[in-house]
């Protein structure tokens, strides 16, 4: 009896092995309350047994399409999605287990990354606020925005490991997420009327160049360029170290497009950044197989970098401008008016946010009417001892605050730079500014916001800041 008891013990025991061995599984990305890319081919993938078929069941369309696992026991399956809509459900099964993944949406999802001002939650940080968080905050409960914050992690290879949880927004979820990644949603969320995900991968302090993929460095960087990106040594600063650790376990993961906020790690290396970014775009772009699709980004704040002189952080964002000027389907956001002198994380991330929407909504979502850049430095004209700007997106003027615009020089071919008085033009030329000195009798130079930290107030008449710019090359 004692044997039969045994025997029938280790029969149960046997079969229960064998029912939860190769279980078929799918990561973080693929869970309950998820949102996958509306009028899209997207990709869902996990691990079973070897070589085993997969049945996936999406009730959208009550269709089933079937896959089979690989020699490693990995598989992936392509679905089509419908347009904006939900919830739904998606039925994953084997021969010996199944999942069901229940409140999915299809709408927008949009990643965002880069280093702190990307990272920071509407909680802020220690003595750091953000502006209008808590109005944010208190109107925070909408099922039809999704988030997924990316826990860090560096990798010297590439890995597929995703860290991290879908969850709907809420009053305590939206407060530990990024409050641009926040806004930015928020905006398109009111102006669409459609479900928005979210995925923040970001990490304060980190530099470019861990965000970029080893191969596209390798590629467009000689071996000494390499060695001085490596300025710290920290696992987290190595070159591709985050895009290994961080980007690359969310491809092929359908998406529309990426937000990127960083360049303040990178601000004493601004003469390769253009160079960089335009790697790092390009790369991520080849690595999800996606044409060219949207990128866009912030440039950095004013702020009182502790440089050997007053314009470190200027040649940082002439380098972002560039990036924008080079990189197809990019845009940029700039924050010359909302600065702060003594910290490197302005607390207007709401109004960032709701920028970057601006360029999504006019160039993505193809929403007439709406503003989407400031003034962008065009070209001068030298008219005796003025010099006239002219500027694209201004074409119907410009507005300015404190009874003057500030943060205007020129220079003459001694090349020291004085500060100028800036008459509005009007009529034909309302897209043009003049400039000029009493000091300065024969300009051929002339800068706006060439300082570490300033208040720029010049704007189009839709309020949009100008960018920092110079008209030389000294």
């Amino acid at each position: 009896m004692k044997n039969f008891k045994f025997n029938f013990i280790c029969c149960v025991f046997i079969l229960f092995i064998q029912n939860n061995i190769g279980q078929i599984k799918v990561g973080p990305l693929f869970s309950d309350d998820m949102i996958l890319q509306r009028n899209a081919e997207v990709s869902i993938w996990g691990e079973s047994n070897i070589n085993q078929k997969i049945n996936v069941f999406t009730s959208w369309d009550n269709n089933k399409k079937t896959t089979q696992s690989n020699q490693n026991g990995e598989w992936l399956i392509n679905l089509k999605t419908p347009d904006a809509g939900g919830p739904y459900k998606i039925n994953i099964s084997s021969s010996n287990s199944s999942i069901e993944l229940s409140n999915v949406l299809i709408g927008e999802v949009w990643i965002t990354s880069g280093q702190s001002n990307m990272q920071m939650t509407l909680n802020g940080y220690a003595n750091e606020q953000v502006k209008g968080s808590l109005e944010i905050i208190n109107n925070a409960n909408n099922d039809n925005i999704r988030l997924f914050t990316f826990e860090r992690q560096a990798s010297s290879k590439p890995i597929k490991i995703v860290k991290g949880k879908w969850m709907v927004s809420n009053a305590n979820n939206a407060r530990f997420f990024s409050a641009v990644g926040y806004s930015f949603a928020d905006q398109l969320n009111k102006v669409l009327n459609v479900p928005i995900g979210i995925i923040n991968t970001s990490w304060g302090g980190t530099p470019a160049e861990a965000w970029t993929d080893e191969a596209s460095i390798n590629k467009n960087f000689k071996e000494n360029e390499i060695k001085n990106f490596t300025v710290n040594k920290i696992k987290s600063h190595d070159p591709s170290a985050l895009f290994n650790g961080m980007i690359n376990p969310l491809i092929p993961f359908k998406i529309k497009g990426a937000l990127w906020y960083q360049g303040e790690s990178n601000v004493s290396r601004a003469s390769n950044y253009t160079k960089l970014m335009n790697v790092l775009i390009d790369g991520w772009r080849s690595a999800w197989n996606q044409n060219v699709f949207p990128f866009y980004f912030v440039q950095i704040a004013p702020y009182t970098y502790s440089g050997s002189n007053n314009s470190e952080s200027a040649f940082l964002r002439e380098a972002q401008l560039k990036t924008m000027l080079e990189s197809k389907n990019s845009g940029m956001v700039v924050t010359l008016d909302i600065g702060n002198e003594f910290s490197i994380h302005p607390e207007e991330k709401v109004i960032i946010g709701k920028r970057l929407a601006y360029w999504a909504l006019a160039k993505d979502y193809n929403i007439m009417g709406i503003p989407y850049s400031g003034p962008i430095y065009k070209s001068i004209e030298i008219k005796e001892n003025k010099i006239v700007v002219d500027f694209d997106y201004s074409e119907y003027g410009f507005i300015f605050f404190n009874g003057k615009i500030n943060g205007f020089e020129i220079a003459g071919k001694d090349k020291v730079f004085y500060p100028a008085t800036v008459n509005v033009m009007y009529g034909e030329n309302v897209s043009k500014l003049t400039v000029y000195s009493e000091k300065v009798k024969e300009p051929i130079a002339v800068r706006y916001g060439w300082k570490n930290y300033l208040k720029g107030n010049l704007y189009n008449i839709e309020g949009l800041p100008a960018s920092s710019f110079r008209s030389d090359n000294w």
